[in-house]
């Protein structure tokens, strides 16, 4: 009995040792479907630019808000409100309208306009399958008063970004947008206006597979010699003296790859020359009187790096000039227009006569020992 027993015993054990894989097996396949697809290696995710910034065509919008509690909203840690944003699809008859938040920001403009500047957010779920997906929370320049004058300012602001994106890659995505405010209390329209968004700096980052860096005190040896000298030149070009890249000051810094390569990003510009906004004034300190008198403001680098930047600018010159008179252009007053390419023309002339880039862009630079 014992013997047959333990037959018994063996035989019962070793069917269970040739069920397990089959139960392993079906268990393993049970697991496998409820486990997530992995993620895209950093190199395969999507970078591109988010589909709105594709167009440079002014989009018509309306944006609706408690106007009065969001204008009594100042610092930093101003919250977000609740808000809609309404736009009409291509090929649609019918607008949408998305819920979003907005708040304020800036420093000038925030405590000196009747209207503030706003950062608004997209980032529900509302915006995907739009043309407003990935545009996360830019930041959309506004008109300061509500007159012609101002709203010319704002255009000649979103032209200098332009400039900047034809002649350096690693430049903010703009677009225009014509904005009709409603106030959400009284359901009345307060202004319809031109302004445009600006990339937010995050997803600008992520274009390049790299991060904005928050660190101040760069100097001349943590940055990339050429795109910095890119950088100041165009500075220059569009007479703007209200950055600093050790303070970031108006600047952002790029930082690509394992930090080896640090490029300075410009970004607002309604103090500078080009714009030529009435309330703004140079510092006391740079020995200019109007911000429309040039002054480089860049870091030294050695005279190749001058020489490679001029050859871009000249070779992007006939692109530069095309813009006040494409669609954006147009929006601009003629005398305006005029006013404005006088002024680049006054650049051309500077790089190009090597006596002057000599004494004004590399002798002038920060830095020269």
């Amino acid at each position: 009995m014992k013997l047959a027993a333990q037959i018994r015993w063996s035989l019962l054990s070793l069917a269970l040792v040739l069920a397990v894989p089959a139960v392993a097996q079906q268990q393993s396949g049970k697991t496998a479907k409820k486990e997530p697809k992995p993620e895209k290696p950093d190199s395969l995710k999507d970078t591109t630019l988010a589909k709105f910034y594709e167009s440079e065509d002014p989009m018509e919008v309306t944006l609706t808000f408690n106007i009065k509690r969001v204008k009594g909203d100042k610092g930093d840690d101003a919250p977000y409100r609740d808000a809609t944003f309404s736009f009409t699809p291509a090929g649609a008859s019918a607008p949408v309208n998305m819920p979003i938040k907005v708040k304020t920001h800036g420093i000038w403009r925030l405590k000196n306009c009747d209207f503030p500047p706003l950062r608004l957010n997209f980032s529900g779920k509302e915006s995907k399958g739009t043309v407003f997906a990935r545009v996360d929370k830019p930041k959309l320049t506004s008109y300061c008063r509500n007159d012609d004058g101002y709203e010319q300012y704002v255009l000649q602001e979103l032209q200098a970004y332009r400039i900047y994106q034809r002649v350096s890659p690693y430049s903010h995505a703009a677009r225009a947008v014509h904005v009709t405010y409603i106030d959400s209390v009284s359901g009345k329209p307060v202004a319809t206006r031109y302004g445009f968004f600006q990339e937010d700096p995050d997803k600008f980052a992520e274009r390049f597979r790299g991060k904005i860096t928050k660190q101040t005190g760069a100097g001349p040896a943590d940055l990339d010699p050429y795109q910095s000298t890119v950088f100041g030149l165009f500075q220059y070009l569009i007479g703007n003296t209200d950055f600093s890249i050790a303070a970031l000051h108006n600047v952002e810094l790029l930082t690509r790859g394992f930090g080896d390569e640090v490029i300075p990003v410009a970004r607002d510009f309604d103090f500078a020359g080009i714009v030529n906004t009435r309330y703004a004034t140079p510092n006391d300190k740079l020995g200019i009187r109007r911000v429309r008198d040039r002054i480089y403001r860049g870091y030294c680098f050695p005279d190749s790096n001058f020489t490679k930047a001029i050859a871009l600018f000249n070779a992007k010159k006939d692109a530069i000039y095309a813009l006040y008179h494409d669609k954006i252009g147009q929006l601009l007053k003629p005398d305006i227009v005029k006013e404005t390419t006088d002024y680049i023309d006054d650049f051309y002339k500077t790089i190009n006569n090597p006596r002057d880039a000599k004494r004004q862009l590399s002798e002038a630079c920060f830095g020269r020992k």
